[in-house]
């Protein structure tokens, strides 16, 4: 399973984070690379790519993968390793408003998850697509399977079960906006994802970039992850925040 994540999130690659699905190109990919290194006394790593691809499939349908990989390493100890695909088929999605479907695969090192699957559709609601500025609010239903590596959780009332199952409803926030005459790009992707079964099992996420563009298809980027997750393994920390710097590279 992993060999088919890692082929996800490098295809783009061969073509050539954050796209908008109601563009009229027929293909477009981002590929971001950022991190953060420090030796001497203190060795730490931080790597952490993503790659954003879109394309028209068929007629009035448009097809979004986005992948990434997060590495992290302590004292040349492995501290984490995530990988997640996030994948999209929108239809008609210069209108107002589109139906979506979605299904997500991910893994985490850390929070000792073998494999996390989401299969689910929804809607979103165009709040803003002018000048290359776009504002987007989605609403979905998923069915999530997450398998750990074990069975002992912070909340008792799951402990015991190494699989948790149960049906999500998500909120997401996603945008883009270019600051004086291009010179400063602001995006982000967050959404909120609470179980519609337990109202103690949810989480959320906030991943914010600033760019500077460089020149026409290479950037300097910022970027800020911000992760938590109510249900985890017993003496793991709920949240994970991670600033990298790096580039980013697009063939749009």
């Amino acid at each position: 399973m992993k060999r088919i994540l890692y082929y996800f999130l490098f295809s783009p690659i061969v073509l050539f984070a954050q796209i908008n699905e109601s563009d009229t190109l027929n293909l477009k990919a981002k590929l971001a690379l950022t991190g953060f290194w420090q030796g001497g006394n203190v060795e730490t790593l931080i790597f952490r790519a993503k790659s954003d691809l879109s394309f028209i499939p068929w007629k009035k349908w448009v097809f979004k993968t986005q992948n990434s990989y997060i590495y992290q390493e302590f004292g040349r100890k492995k501290a984490d390793e995530d990988i997640l695909s996030l994948n999209f088929l929108y239809l008609n999605p210069e209108r107002k408003v589109y139906p979506l479907l979605l299904g997500f695969v991910s893994t985490n090192f850390r929070r000792e998850i073998d494999l996390r699957s989401m299969f689910g559709a929804g809607v979103t609601f165009q709040i803003l697509n002018k000048n290359d500025n776009w504002l987007k609010v989605a609403l979905s239903s998923e069915y999530e399977q997450t398998d750990f590596k074990k069975s002992n959780f912070n909340r008792s009332e799951f402990n015991g079960n190494e699989s948790i199952n149960t049906f999500r409803g998500t909120i997401w926030l996603n945008g883009k906006y270019q600051l004086f005459k291009n010179k400063l790009i602001i995006n982000h992707e967050s959404y909120f994802q609470p179980s519609l079964e337990r109202s103690n099992n949810y989480r959320w996420q906030a991943d914010i970039g600033l760019e500077l563009p460089l020149v026409k298809f290479l950037s300097f980027k910022v970027n800020y992850l911000h992760t938590f997750e109510s249900v985890v393994i017993v003496n793991q920390k709920q949240e994970d925040k991670v600033l990298t710097f790096g580039f980013t590279l697009k063939s749009y």
